[in-house]
């Protein structure tokens, strides 16, 4: 080859790498932060909305997830963790980014339901064959038994099961006073706080530490997938709380990417059938009321409270039970 010709190769080289480059990147990614036990359901929601955008577009798209506890996800937004959509189980999750500007203040008037596609509620994962008789709440604060929960002040897991047994106390016709003493009673029996969801199942069913798990509905399908069906049972008690999982789009991250039609679609597609029976599937509850009527017999009877009902809202209860200082930290320093 002359010398002329050298660089006339080195450029067309340059020119395919380049054009390489630049097809490579222009397939769109976008990153869910999401929390500690909805893995599995992201994993099959995700693939299927690939497979939509492929179909229905012809264009390929890359979904990458992160997962821990609902409040610490929240605060690794704030603090720059490059979410394009987030995805929680706690809506003073959401109001924390939106306090700082990550997300739209109007995030709630963005989809529909108030920017929750699924609810679920907190029961009780049990060992097999439930050899503490353990069927209602009242069994949790009695002496001997150990319970598994999530420390609420990282994880929307702990918050939901905190109020879950504080509203149970009310939905009797209880007293805030009787409520506060019952749940005083329940975290005594609580001999570690995990960080998030799924390390209060490793906890339960790796350590084996506990006799009862106090978790997501959810996350019964996932504990049989992951560890086998059989190693624990469900138990619904008589009345709980109803919990949603709220989701919004990171305006900071899909300003800055050109991602906000993406985060749309793939936010609305939670609320497409083929979303709502995936979420079915996980024992995620799912608004469209066809599909939740095809999976009733996953989705047993029971007492379901809101949180307006019996502590104003969730900003109200994150204010008086969860802040530092909150009745959560005095209750818990007391039964230490």
């Amino acid at each position: 080859m002359s010398e002329f010709m050298k660089p006339t190769l080195r450029q067309a080289l340059a020119v395919i790498a380049l054009t390489a480059t630049t097809w490579a990147s222009a397939q769109t990614s976008l990153l869910n932060v999401s929390y500690d036990v909805s893995r599995e359901f992201y994993r099959d929601f995700n693939a299927a909305f690939v497979e939509h955008v492929k179909k229905t577009t012809g264009k390929d798209i890359k979904i990458d997830q992160s997962h821990a506890g609902s409040s610490a996800q929240a605060r690794a937004v704030a603090d720059g963790l490059a979410a394009d959509v987030v995805t929680f189980n706690t809506t003073t999750d959401v109001d924390f980014l939106a306090e700082r500007g990550v997300v739209a203040q109007d995030w709630r008037q963005r989809f529909p339901h108030n920017a929750a596609p699924t609810t679920s509620t907190m029961l009780f994962l049990v060992r097999q064959g439930n050899p503490k008789n353990i069927k209602d709440w009242d069994d949790l604060v009695k002496p001997g038994i150990q319970v598994v929960v999530v420390n609420p002040k990282t994880g929307g897991n702990g918050r939901m099961a905190y109020l879950a047994a504080w509203g149970y106390v009310r939905s009797k016709g209880g007293t805030d006073a009787e409520a506060q003493e019952f749940v005083n009673k329940l975290y005594r029996n609580v001999p570690v706080l995990a960080r998030g969801g799924r390390d209060a199942t490793g906890i339960f069913l790796q350590r084996n530490i506990g006799d009862v798990l106090v978790t997501f509905e959810s996350e019964v399908v996932s504990v049989d997938n992951e560890f086998g069906k059989g190693r624990v049972d469900a138990i619904h008690p008589s009345a709980s709380l109803l919990t949603e999982n709220p989701v919004a789009i990171v305006e900071r991250t899909v300003g800055r990417k050109g991602t906000s039609a993406e985060a749309k679609a793939y936010l609305d597609f939670l609320y497409s059938p083929t979303g709502q029976e995936i979420a079915a599937k996980h024992n995620i509850r799912p608004r469209d009321p066809a599909v939740l009527a095809r999976h009733a017999q996953a989705f047993k009877p029971i007492k379901l409270f809101t949180v307006e009902e019996y502590f104003g809202s969730l900003v109200e209860a994150q204010r008086v039970h969860f802040n530092d200082g909150g009745l959560f930290d005095k209750i818990y320093t007391q039964g230490r």
